[in-house]
């Protein structure tokens, strides 16, 4: 069994607490991190608009190293949470379809809820976290980050639809 983890900054324990739990111990372990493409954007926004002829102050260059540091820190901290072997991977791009391709070959996708966690619904997921779940190529197993909100956080169900007759 291939169990792949997604770690994202504020969400990552209950992910990799998840997995310490429930998956069996011979699964191979995939820590995930996907970095966005800010250093793609630095770059690109100092050639484009202030540095043409001085790529030695290019502050994307900065932003790369310090993206990389920061996944490693990350990703050190979930392998130690976690306890046991485990493979970990860096990726750079669009965060939702990143995350998408690496669950190709997955058995399981781990991820969190990381939108408004104060209610019960859609708008618990942030938008790269939506796309993952409709698009996984594998069953996802989907973590709230701390506890959920009581039932009573759910809307009142739909009153009578205008103009239609009650019932259908």
């Amino acid at each position: 069994m291939r169990v792949v983890v997604w770690i994202a900054e504020g969400t990552w324990p209950a992910c990799v607490d998840a997995v310490r739990d429930l998956a069996p111990g011979p699964a191979d372990v995939v820590l995930l991190h996907v970095t966005g493409d800010a250093p793609g954007a630095a770059h690109g926004a100092f050639a484009g608009l202030l540095g043409r002829g001085r790529p030695d102050r290019d502050p994307g260059t900065d932003v790369e190293h310090l993206a990389a540091a920061s996944a490693e820190r990350l990703l050190d901290a979930a392998a130690r949470r976690l306890g046991r072997p485990c493979t970990r991977s860096t990726r750079v791009g669009r965060v939702e379809r990143e995350i998408v391709a690496a669950a190709e070959d997955a058995d399981l996708l781990v991820l969190a809820r990381d939108g408004d966690r104060s209610h019960l619904g859609p708008r618990s997921l942030g938008h790269a976290t939506r796309f993952v779940v409709d698009h996984a190529p594998c069953p996802v197993l989907l973590v709230w980050p701390e506890r959920p909100p009581d039932v009573t956080s759910l809307p009142p169900p739909p009153g009578p639809r205008k103009g239609g007759r009650a019932g259908h």
